[in-house]
């Protein structure tokens, strides 16, 4: 018999209690209050919506520790579960989510676990998408003893926690290699500097539709990257892919021949002065989604974009530069590849022990695992993040 059965026996033998939403926190939705974009003042306290933090301002309404589900808009994950977001501190919340605090009886991190598992689907109503406040209330929730909660909550933790270091860690992966590129790319003066504008270096082409080719070899590229393949290319020497509209921060590097549509442009290069790989390096360090030109969908236009003013080194210092930045780039991109697979692998361990916990809490039934197996599992998880992060420094 496990910890939690043990628990659930000694303090709950005739079943856990099941009440609503409204029953077990503190409502403090009345509280809200909207900013619309326009009027908001650039701070430090983040601006809540449905879906987490959208900007930052100079007040804040709340103090404290809440837990904010999506009421409008963003309110649904694919599972069917509500979006909930768990905030600390001095925030603003506007009237695109719940806000809730912890009352008496019940811990308000079992009810932060506890609502990722509702199914609302049934409960989201209108071309807006919207969780009412009536239904949010009427919530069904089950109630353990505290002690279980605690316990329920501790091994919960216990995996969230180790997904927040590995999220961390990959951010600051990608932070450090966007340093080291950036100081690489940081020319300084010297008789063999040049300044150009991008048009002197490249010709940038639009892209074209895609629908009337075969299937092919030949990868399509859009601003989200490869979207099929076709029969024909339409160019095939080195070029940088640079979005046109949509996530105009993802540049593509392309040596093969390949096809793109008209939400990306394509650029023929003039090796005589630049690199190809070069310039892909140097306009990542750029940012080109600054140049953003629209209100809606994010744009690009050839003027902005052929103004782009850069600085140009020896060709052989070009190269140097490049075989500095891909030997880093492959280190990074190992990183890139090992890290997001082991978040996503503990996302899911999280979720599977999530909802096995609060089933068990709901009917009492013998879980898989004991609590003793389960704390086991996550010190190994633990050493291994540790010992990573050991020989990482």
């Amino acid at each position: 018999m496990s910890k939690l059965e043990r628990l659930l026996e000694e303090l709950s033998p005739n079943g856990v209690e099941i009440r609503c939403l409204d029953d077990c926190c503190n409502l403090l939705d009345k509280k809200r209050k909207p900013i619309t974009k326009s009027m908001r003042v650039v701070g430090e306290y983040p601006y809540y919506g449905a879906n987490g933090v959208q900007d930052y301002v100079e007040d804040y309404i709340f103090d404290g520790t809440f837990v904010l589900v999506g009421e409008d808009g963003s309110v649904i994950t694919k599972s069917g579960t509500p979006v909930v977001t768990w905030a600390k501190g001095k925030i603003w919340v506007n009237n695109h989510a719940h806000i809730i605090e912890e009352k008496q009886g019940v811990m308000l991190r079992y009810l932060y676990h506890y609502l990722q598992t509702i199914d609302v689907t049934s409960l989201i109503h209108g071309n807006i998408p919207k969780l009412t406040g009536k239904d949010f209330k009427s919530l069904k929730i089950v109630v353990p003893p505290l002690e279980v909660q605690r316990q329920i909550v501790r091994i919960l933790d216990n995996f969230t926690e180790l997904t927040a270091e590995l999220t961390a860690e990959l951010t600051a992966r990608k932070k450090q290699y966007e340093y080291y590129r950036d100081e690489l790319l940081n020319i300084k003066e010297d008789k063999n500097i040049k300044h150009v504008v991008l048009s002197d270096i490249a010709n940038i082409k639009n892209g074209k539709d895609y629908k009337h080719l075969s299937n092919g070899v030949y990868p399509v590229y859009g601003s989200g990257g490869i979207m099929t393949y076709v029969d024909e290319y339409c160019y095939d020497k080195p070029s940088v892919l640079i979005p046109r509209k949509g996530s105009l921060s993802n540049l593509y590097y392309v040596e093969t021949p390949f096809w793109n549509v008209d939400t990306i442009f394509y650029t023929q290069i003039d090796e005589k002065v630049v690199i190809p790989k070069y310039l892909y390096y140097l306009l990542q360090k750029e940012h080109l989604e600054n140049l953003n030109t629209a209100g809606g969908v994010p744009s690009l236009t050839q003027t902005k974009l052929n103004n782009v003013k850069l600085i140009l080194p020896s060709l052989q210092k070009q190269k140097q530069i490049v075989d500095t930045l891909d030997n880093f780039d492959a280190i990074c991109s190992d990183l890139n590849i090992g890290l997001p697979a082991e978040i996503e692998a503990r996302k899911k361990q999280y979720e599977y022990y999530r909802d096995m916990l609060l089933t068990f809490a709901e009917t009492g039934g013998i879980i898989r695992q004991t609590d003793r197996q389960t704390d086991r599992q996550t010190d190994r998880q633990t050493d291994r993040q540790t010992d990573r992060q050991t020989s990482n420094n």
